[in-house]
């Protein structure tokens, strides 16, 4: 005989929980960003980019990573909407997208301290 489970919530509370789950393709999404952000070195990039728009040169120089890593990482940041390419002729500067990010960032710090 199989045994009825019944939940311990109230059916607001359970209606709550459905609505605010963010649905699969969401999800999907966000575990993409928070991998993306899985990263020491991506991590180091957007820490710097927070305070100003750089080139992979100044950031390679800056935070003592190889130019190449530099750029695969900010392909990866780009790949996920987290920085934005401004092009002034063959340098190209890359900036965070939006104050959304810093924020994460910020919080993040805070979490863990």
């Amino acid at each position: 005989m199989l045994r009825e489970e019944r939940l311990l919530i109230d059916n607001k509370t359970l209606e709550l929980v459905r609505s605010y789950v963010p649905k699969e393709d969401a999800l999907s999404a966000m575990s993409e960003f928070f991998s993306a952000l899985g990263d020491e070195t991506r991590l180091k990039l957007i820490s710097a980019l927070s305070i100003s728009e750089m080139c992979v040169t100044d950031l390679s120089m800056s935070l003592g990573i190889n130019q190449t890593t530099v750029s695969h990482q900010l392909r990866n940041l780009k790949t996920i909407g987290a920085v934005k390419v401004r092009r002034q002729g063959k340098i190209s500067f890359y900036s965070l997208r939006d104050g959304v990010l810093l924020d994460i960032m910020l919080k993040a710090v805070n979490f863990v301290s």
